[in-house]
C-alpha cells in the first residue's frame, strides 16, 4: 500500500531540505521504491537529491494545449494514454527514488480536461510506489488539483518567524476545504537557534496543528549549499538529520532498534 507524505509551508523556510531528508530516511528503512514530487515551481529537490532535472508535467500540459489548437496532436491515441505515456518519460530514475518534476503553474486559457487527465496519470503513476513524497508550494494547489492522492501525513514546515507560522495558519485554514484526505498533519519548526520567544510559542499552541518537534540551525546544510553537494548525502554527524529522524520514526511508528548488550559496552 503507498504512503504519502507531503510537505507545504512558506518559502525559503527548509521545505526542500525537510523533503531531501524525508526521502533518505525513508530509503533507510526500506520504504521503498519512493516517488519524489517536486511541485513547487520555485524549489530545487533534484538538486537536494543529487539527481538530473527532465521534462515537467507543466510543460506536457503547454505542449499538448499548443498541439490540439494548432491541429497537430498525434492522432491514433486517446489523449489519457497520451498524457499516461508523457508523464511516465518525465519520471527521472534513481537509486530506489524516483524524481517527477511538475514544473511551473498553468498559464492563461481553460486547463481543467487536460488537469483531469494528467491527475489520473499521476495517480496511477504513485501507485507503484511504496512512498510519495510531495515538495509542495504554500498554496497547496498541487494537492488539490494535480493529484487527488490521499495524503497519509501533512508536514507543515515552518522558521521562526512570524511570517512563517501565518502560512502555517493559511495552510491550516486550507485543509478543511479540500478535497483530497489529510489522515495526519502537524508543524515542524525548522532552523532553530536557541530558545524561542514566548510570543511565538503562544501563537504555535493555537495553531490548529500539533508541534510534532523543532530542527535545529545546522551549518552542514550552508556548506552542502554551496558546495552544490546533495542534501540526501548528510549523515547523523549533521545536526539535523538525527533530529529529523526522531520525528519520522515517532510519526511514521517506526520501531527503534533494540540494542545488544555488546552495544552497552
Amino acid at each position: 500500500m503507498t504512503e504519502t507524505l507531503a510537505i507545504v509551508g512558506k518559502g525559503g523556510t527548509g521545505k526542500t531540505t525537510f523533503a531531501a531528508l524525508t526521502v533518505k530516511y525513508l530509503r533507510e528503512i526500506g520504504r521503498t521504491p519512493i516517488l519524489a514530487i517536486d511541485a513547487d515551481p520555485s524549489s530545487n529537490l533534484n538538486m537536494a537529491l543529487g539527481m538530473e532535472l527532465g521534462d515537467s508535467v507543466g510543460q506536457i500540459r503547454e505542449d499538448t494545449r499548443d498541439q490540439v489548437q494548432g491541429g497537430t496532436f498525434q492522432q491514433g491515441i486517446s489523449k489519457p494514454d497520451w498524457f499516461e505515456y508523457q508523464v511516465l518519460n518525465c519520471v527521472v530514475e534513481g537509486d530506489e527514488v524516483d524524481l517527477l518534476p511538475m514544473g511551473r503553474p498553468e498559464g492563461p486559457g481553460c486547463y481543467c480536461a487536460a488537469n483531469h487527465m494528467l491527475r489520473e496519470a499521476i495517480d496511477r503513476l504513485g501507485n507503484n510506489y511504496r512512498s510519495v513524497v510531495i515538495d509542495n508550494e504554500a498554496g497547496m494547489e498541487h494537492i488539490s488539483r494535480q493529484t487527488t492522492r490521499d495524503v497519509d501525513w501533512l508536514f507543515i514546515v515552518s522558521d521562526p518567524s512570524q511570517r512563517g507560522l501565518s502560512a502555517a495558519e493559511h495552510i491550516v485554514r486550507l485543509v478543511g476545504s479540500l478535497g483530497t484526505r489529510i489522515g495526519h498533519m502537524g508543524l515542524i519548526i525548522n532552523r532553530v537557534a536557541g530558545e524561542l520567544p514566548p510570543e511565538f510559542l503562544e501563537r504555535v499552541a493555537v495553531l490548529g496543528a500539533p508541534l510534532l518537534g523543532m530542527l535545529p540551525q545546522d551549518p552542514a546544510i550552508s556548506r552542502y549549499d554551496a558546495e552544490g553537494r546533495p542534501l540526501i548525502d548528510l549523515d547523523d554527524s549533521s545536526a539535523v538529520y538525527p533530529a529529523l529522524k526522531a520525528i519520522l520514526e515517532k510519526c511514521l511508528h517506526v520501531p527503534t532498534p533494540r540494542r545488544s548488550h555488546a552495544d552497552h559496552r
